[in-house]
Formats: structure tokens, sequence, C-alpha cells
């Protein structure tokens, strides 16, 4: 096939360039999501996360008890299952360490109250 830029074939076989250094591989992490593997505040993608893990265990857990309902003409399996479904979601995200106490940058050591300038 060729390129459209060029009208060459595009080159196949080994990697030209410095050292025939092979091309690297995307960097995947092991774990929960938004949280790096580098100590660093998740920030974004954990708060993502951890709302994903509650909607989607109340939206999972009210189908289910929706569906209940139906099969044995009750009312009140819905909200159990929408409860239920919460209480998991908390409960995967804390498992995977994404609600747990992070320290500041600072770990704390900054003086507290009104800061105290020197006379000049």
């Amino acid at each position: 096939m060729f390129s459209r830029k060029t009208g060459r074939k595009p080159v196949t076989g080994p990697r030209s360039g410095p050292k025939n250094q092979p091309a690297k591989s995307p960097k995947t992490t092991a774990g929960a999501p938004g949280v790096s593997t580098d100590g660093s505040d998740g920030g974004y993608n954990a708060g993502i996360a951890v709302f994903s893990y509650i909607v989607g265990g109340i939206i999972v857990w009210s189908l289910i008890g929706w569906g209940l309902d139906n099969l044995w003409g009750t009312r009140w399996i819905v909200l159990a299952g929408a409860l239920l479904g919460a209480a998991g979601g908390f409960y995967l995200s804390h498992m995977h360490g994404l609600t747990s106490n992070r320290t500041s940058a600072d770990d704390g050591t900054a003086a507290r109250g009104p800061s105290q300038d020197e006379e000049q």
C-alpha cells in the first residue's frame, strides 16, 4: 500500500533510528484507575473512578431490584438494591485505595495560624 503524502511504500522491517532501539510500548499500570504508582495524587481521575463505582453500583443493583420487584410483585426491593449498590460502590472505591486520606505535598509542616512578620 502506498502513502498518500509521499507516494512511496512504507518501510517495514527493523526500525531505523538511533541504535536500532525497539519502539516503546505504552506504559500500563496495575491497580485501581486514577491511582498512580509513583505515589502522586490521582486527583480528577480518582474522583471519576469513585463516582463511577458508586453510580454504577446504584444503577446495576437498582435494575436487579426492579426485576425482582416485577417478578415477586413487591415495591421495596428496588430501594434496597439502590442502597446496596451505593454501599458496594463505596466499599470498592475504598478497597482500591481511592478514598484513603492522603497527605498534602508539604506533609503538614507549615506553620498554623496567622503569620508573624519580623519588624523592619
